[in-house]
């Protein structure tokens, strides 16, 4: 039984303490500030609740004995958990899709003994390790596209959408700067823009750069690709509106009263889908050819209990890429990307398979 340690009492970070102690290998403790949470949560009883404010710290001690924390904490707070970790000596895992704070955590690994493994969600995470898999069966490369949407299932409002994950993550993907490869060279380039409309196994969506989901595939792409660019899938509509919030309305500037908005008028939702477009084009043998991977995952039961579709795929990868790192098939110091880790094996894992087509 290796003890690991979740950061965030959240909908994933319980859903990935969940998977954790019902997978029978791991003894878990999930941390949180606010106890009244921890105590409302159908959970194991074998899971160890711990009331810690990681706003206001986190000592290092917590993580002792500990094999590896995981962190579902809001973005603001990975340097504070990932500095402990270092700190501690234990591996360390995120879902963080700030560009930012990523940097810092890889700073962090820079001669660790100890994993240092940001960004093991959905996007960055997955649609990182199938584009990577996808472009290495290419001679050469032309265009690498992730789009990727996490949206409900019966969309009732005119925003087309529904709460299901950070409100907070999603403010500030669809304000910050995004990475990118424009023309053959690494570039930033506005939230909001690169609208275009796509088809997935039927469906109609939009879509529009945001920021956070690459990873560290430009890294990885440099000088080997023409375009390589990350887009969030939305129903039709829901651009041009989220453009009259942030811009005319200017409350990009004043993201609490966004978040206020959202929180207040978009209910969450049981019943979501995952939506997965990774389109790689470039030449093989010879020929211009493309590669798809699409995946439409819904909400669903696993492990004896009803998940979300979001719930599902980020919970899934966190805990697929742990269970990767502690049977040695990732490596096990140092700075680790997405792109370190085999689709094939992340496929054929327990929590990978949520990711399987069906």
């Amino acid at each position: 039984m290796r003890q690991v340690t979740v950061i965030g009492a959240g909908k994933i970070g319980a859903t990935m303490a969940s998977f954790l102690q019902g997978s029978g290998n791991y003894r878990v403790t999930l941390m949180d500030r606010d106890a009244a949470a921890l105590d409302r949560l159908d959970l194991s009883p074998e899971i160890e609740r711990a009331v810690v404010d990681i706003g206001q710290g986190l000592a290092a001690d917590r993580l002792g004995g500990q094999f590896a924390v995981l962190s579902a904490a809001p973005f603001q707070l990975t340097r504070t958990v990932a500095r402990a970790a270092a700190e501690a000596g234990v591996h360390y895992l995120d879902l963080t899709e700030d560009v930012a704070s990523t940097r810092d955590v890889r700073a962090l690994a820079d001669g660790a003994p100890t994993a240092f493994i940001p960004q093991c969600g959905l996007a960055p995470g997955f649609v990182s390790i199938a584009a990577h898999d996808i472009a290495q069966r290419f001679d050469s490369l032309d265009t690498i596209r992730l789009r990727v949407g996490a949206l409900p299932l019966f969309p009732a409002n005119a925003l087309g959408y529904n709460l299901t994950w950070s409100t907070d993550g999603l403010i500030n993907e669809y304000i910050e700067p995004c990475e990118a490869i424009v023309g053959g060279r690494r570039a930033t380039v506005p939230a909001m823009d690169g609208y275009e409309t796509l088809g997935v196994h039927g469906v109609t969506y939009e879509a529009f750069n945001t920021s956070g989901g690459l990873g560290s595939l430009c890294e990885t792409y440099d000088g080997k690709v023409r375009e390589l660019n990350y887009r969030t899938m939305r129903y039709p509509g829901h651009a041009a509106i989220m453009k009259v919030l942030l811009s005319d309305l200017r409350l990009a500037e004043r993201r609490h009263i966004l978040h206020d908005i959202f929180t207040h008028a978009l209910p969450t939702t049981p019943q979501d889908v995952v939506v997965i477009s990774v389109i790689v084009t470039g030449h093989r043998n010879g020929r211009s050819e493309q590669e798809t991977l699409a995946r439409s995952i819904p909400a669903q039961e696993f492990m004896g209990a009803h998940r979300t579709a979001i719930q599902l795929t980020t919970a899934g990868a966190i805990c697929a890429t742990l269970d990767l790192l502690a049977e040695g098939k990732i490596p096990n110091h140092g700075f680790v990307r997405q792109e370190d880790i085999s689709l094939e094996a992340f496929l054929a894992n327990r929590f990978g398979r949520v990711y399987r087509a069906n």
